[in-house]
């Protein structure tokens, strides 16, 4: 019987099989062909969607399945959802039989956790568990989430950031944001309009905040249209401008999740700043992110070795290790 784990993120969507590794890595982006009939026309989704975004023909809409973590339209959820699982488990016969574990945000309410295993149930999958995406984050790093010590994470998606402290089957204290990576690309896409009269697409944008996180120059070339002429021009803009303008939103994020070391026990505090704090998620890969949060908290920060697939691989991993889908999970 398969065991997958599902990613199913604001930004990216990361489907992780057991067995084969990761069958899925491609942004959350659904295109489909404008009908007046409710049901959903498919034309692509991820990569071939999203590298269509600001060049949509007319008659297509682009499409997020999930606004900040969750499913705001059930239909364009399960449509989404049933495609991803079709490109990741090819035979419908392993689609029925196969355990899948869900990621979903700590903050994520009752009835949006039931969507998210409702639009599971529409796409085929029988055997659907939703489990925390700090939990998954956690065991994806090589935590057990059920010793008796107390272990911290912080998941810094594209839709929401949050921060949970857990031990021994159950969550002593979490903090949800919704404000995260998303944030940081729109406050980019209207700084480059506004300073440098130049018209960049959520595509150009997103590179670019995700380039700052990498590069060691100086500067950086962004392609865009003129805001005066409406010709295509490139602008040479500097790296460390780019990185002020996203610094209000991650020390705001920071400040939010910081909050939960008043909740946190006394007796955690030593285990915690003996093991660190571990972080992941793709926007936890925004230049100086890791700093201002081990700052913030007084604990060693520590970066997961794969920050953008730990979930979906921690959510395979908890379909077969003892008690943690139980202690952790919805079904």
């Amino acid at each position: 019987m398969a065991q997958i784990g599902i990613d199913l993120g604001t930004a990216n969507t990361v489907v992780c099989d057991e067995t084969r590794g990761i069958v899925f890595d491609e942004p959350s982006v659904l295109l489909r062909r404008n009908s007046a009939r409710r049901r959903t026309r498919l034309v692509a989704i991820g990569r071939e969607a999203f590298d269509l975004l600001g060049r949509v023909p007319a008659g297509m809409t682009a499409l997020r399945p999930l606004q900040d973590g969750v499913i705001t339209d059930l239909e364009t959820a399960r449509t989404y959802l049933r495609a991803v699982v079709r490109r990741a488990v090819r035979h419908s016969w392993q689609r029925g039989y196969a355990k899948v574990a869900i990621g979903v945000p700590s903050g994520a309410t009752h009835l949006e956790r039931q969507a998210l295993l409702e639009a599971a149930d529409e796409a085929g999958i029988k055997s659907a568990t939703a489990i925390d995406e700090s939990i998954a984050g956690a065991v994806g790093c090589g935590i057990d989430p059920m010793e008796r010590r107390v272990h911290m994470v912080v998941d810094v998606g594209g839709g929401t950031a949050e921060v949970t402290a857990f031990c021994y089957g159950g969550v002593l204290t979490a903090r949800s944001c919704r404000v995260a990576g998303d944030e940081m690309t729109v406050a980019i896409y209207r700084h480059i309009r506004e300073h440098h009269q130049l018209i960049v697409g959520e595509q150009t944008a997103e590179d670019l905040k995700i380039r700052i996180g990498h590069t060691t120059e100086s500067s950086t070339v962004v392609p865009g249209r003129d805001a005066a002429s409406g010709h295509a021009r490139l602008a040479t803009v500097p790296v460390s401008e780019i990185v002020k303008v996203v610094e209000p939103i991650t020390d705001s994020i920071v400040e939010t999740l910081a909050a939960c070391l008043d909740d946190l026990p006394p007796e955690a505090a030593g285990d915690v700043l003996g093991e660190g704090i571990h972080l992941f998620g793709g926007a936890s890969l925004t230049r100086g992110f890791s700093q201002r949060l081990e700052r913030a908290f007084g604990f060693p920060v520590k970066v997961a070795e794969n920050p953008l697939t730990c979930v979906a691989e921690g959510a395979a991993r908890c379909l077969r290790t003892p008690g943690v889908t139980d202690a952790y999970g919805w079904s």
